[in-house]
């Protein structure tokens, strides 16, 4: 039984736009926070209770800024929760335009598809239920020959849904980074038990890590402020004629 005390962290931004939220999330993101979801117009934070840090919180609060938008926020100790029970009863099956299949290993007796994933997300970011890693697979299942043969960057893998659809589509090499230690092993165990371990290597760390090496296909379903701060250093590492 994975069993936690949670810190809810509740940020009430006025005005409330999903461009603020994802501003905020991004200025607070260093913070070892282990998800975020909005609510209504409130943007939820999560940390674990031993890793919640008031003191440190109101720091980091206190500098923010921001000319468009104000924040004040509170936090609330939530029960323990079993969240992989939580998942697990809200993760049904997705498949992705008939052709990829993504699902949790208690899901026993589906239809096979041309590239089937297992995962267990853990308490890491990603079983494909949100609009972007849809979008994402479908992307690499249209592009099935700039994948084939070559080398992959999944930035910011979550638990590494593409990265092991790129290496079933038979990429030679697939890299992943994640900020979060959390994630980063989540995608390491679900490569193996996706048996494409031996072509998928996993990181923790940012963007700096990219310099070890080059790429034909990058990979980026992160937030969008981090997209634009981390852009030029993607691009340097694409191979010409790279996607």
């Amino acid at each position: 039984m994975n069993s936690q005390e949670y810190i809810e962290v509740s940020m009430h931004i006025t005005p409330f736009t999903e461009e603020n939220a994802e501003i905020l999330t991004a200025e607070i993101s260093e913070l070892p926070f282990e998800s975020f979801a909005v609510e209504g117009e409130v943007l939820k934070c999560y940390i674990q209770k031993e890793l919640y840090d008031a003191q440190t919180l109101k720091v980091v609060m206190s500098g923010l800024d921001y000319p468009d938008f104000t924040v004040q926020y509170s936090a609330n100790l939530m029960p323990a929760v079993n969240w992989n029970a939580v998942w697990e009863s809200q993760f049904t099956p997705i498949v992705v335009d008939g052709k990829c299949t993504i699902k949790a290993s208690f899901h026993e007796g589906l239809k096979k598809t041309r590239f089937n994933i297992t995962i267990d997300p853990k308490m890491a970011f990603g079983t494909g239920h949100h609009q972007t890693t849809f979008m994402m697979c479908r992307a690499l299942l249209q592009n099935e020959e700039a994948v084939r043969g070559k080398v992959v960057m999944d930035m910011g893998c979550g638990t590494a849904i593409l990265a092991i659809l790129a290496a079933k589509m038979k990429a030679s090499q697939v890299y992943g980074i994640d900020i979060d230690a959390v994630a980063a092993i989540s995608a390491y165990d679900n490569a193996r038990l996706n048996r494409v371990g031996t072509r998928i290597e996993t990181y923790c760390g940012d963007a700096s890590l990219l310099q070890r090496n080059s790429y034909d296909v990058f990979l980026a379903n992160i937030n969008r402020n981090i997209l634009l701060q981390d852009i030029p250093t993607y691009a340097a590492c694409i191979r010409k004629g790279g996607l």
